[in-house]
């Protein structure tokens, strides 16, 4: 069974200094970036998914903007696929499926940015399109969320999305086990 990395969203705007930086990212990043070595040795698929918001009023991932560029911990290097979106779920309206098709996938390893709006998204959506889905957990983050008046901190959120994901949707593990998985 051919296995990819699917990295999501690792951008610019995620981290310090960026538009919307998120609990996390910096070091999120950098498994991301082991398991994009990983990938790499391995010479199995890696696929970059990058977010180019084009609703009116986004305040980040703005087209042509330093915010929107993939972060250089997990920069595609030259023939690496970038999918861009413009939704949450990596597939939407995406050439996504079809590469990965192409290509023989039928797992996917995921990492990415925000766990709990397009990791959640997009591992959904691909076990409903028949993946066999793995998420690293070290290897996402999330920011705090605020509900009902309650603040819920990012640690929460991101627990209880990946405990969701978990129950039906893929298998959740630290991005140092995956080596063994793949």
């Amino acid at each position: 069974m051919t296995t990819a990395l699917l990295l999501i969203d690792i951008q610019n705007d995620y981290f310090p200094g960026g538009r919307m930086e998120l609990d996390g990212s910096w070091n999120a990043s950098l498994k991301a970036r082991e398991l994009l070595a990983l990938f790499r040795e391995r010479q199995l698929p890696v696929v970059h998914v990058q977010h180019i918001s084009n609703r009116p009023g986004a305040t980040f991932f703005l087209p042509d903007t330093p915010g929107v560029e993939i972060h250089p911990h997990v920069a595609p290097l030259s023939g690496e696929p970038v999918v861009r979106k413009h939704f949450p779920n990596s597939f939407r309206e995406t050439e996504l499926l079809v590469r990965l098709k192409d290509q023989g996938v039928r797992r996917l390893v995921v990492g990415g940015m925000m766990t709990h709006m397009c990791v959640d998204a997009t591992v959904r959506a691909a076990f409903d399109l028949g993946f066999d889905c793995l998420v690293a957990h070290d290897a996402c983050a999330t920011r705090t969320l605020t509900f009902n008046g309650t603040e819920i901190p990012a640690r929460q959120v991101h627990g209880s999305f990946l405990a969701a994901l978990g129950a039906v949707y893929a298998r959740i593990c630290g991005s140092g086990d995956v080596a063994a998985q793949i």
